[in-house]
């Protein structure tokens, strides 16, 4: 059971990017956010999947199951009629009205932080970059264990922690720059003890 302080609602420009998929999922499946989508979010990721991405009809298809299985909690249904009320863009109406009236989510983490000006009160977009710097802020260590156990479980292709962050580092700079500097903080403090 997901016992996560607060909840946000994934759009899904942050779904199909498979490196920030995988990292924002993790967190969620760590608990330290509860995860929300509607079917119309996870209809947009798979069509971009296919579109943009070039994954196979089937394997995108399965991928969003999967996604569902994961998190059964997460599927956010009912607020059709909220959408007309919404005051942001409307091509991402629906997505503030799944976030602030029925999942009562907090934060709607987007790239397109421009469809949502003028969201209910309560709620507000960060981008992907600001929000995981933020999850970072509350368990660094916790962030960068969760980062080095996805780097592991990486295996077509296999790829190095090093290689993991320098990808990642493509779409959120910022929390990648935070994880490194913590990182070398953290050996620079295990050198000093070791000298002491």
């Amino acid at each position: 059971m997901i016992t996560a302080p607060f909840k946000v609602i994934l759009d899904a420009n942050v779904l199909y990017p498979f490196s920030l998929r995988d990292t924002l999922l993790r967190a969620a499946a760590a608990a330290l956010f509860q995860v929300y989508w509607s079917d119309e979010i996870l209809e947009e990721t798979r069509r971009n999947l296919v579109k943009s991405a070039g994954v196979p009809e089937d394997k995108a298809a399965r991928l969003i199951a999967t996604m569902e299985a994961a998190f059964p909690e997460a599927r956010v249904i009912g607020y059709e009629s909220l959408v007309a009320s919404m005051k942001n863009h409307p091509k991402d109406a629906h997505v503030a009205a799944a976030a602030a009236v029925k999942a009562g989510a907090q934060v709607i983490v987007t790239s397109n932080l421009g469809d949502f000006h003028d969201l209910p009160e309560g709620i507000e977009a960060q981008a992907p970059d600001e929000f995981l710097g933020n999850l970072f802020d509350l368990d660094r260590d916790g962030l960068v264990e969760l980062l080095k156990e996805r780097a592991s479980a990486l295996k077509r292709p296999p790829r190095s922690f090093d290689e993991l962050l320098e990808g990642l580092g493509k779409l959120v700079p910022a929390f990648v720059s935070g994880v490194r500097e913590h990182m070398n903080a953290s050996l620079g403090r295990g050198t000093r003890e070791r000298e002491d």
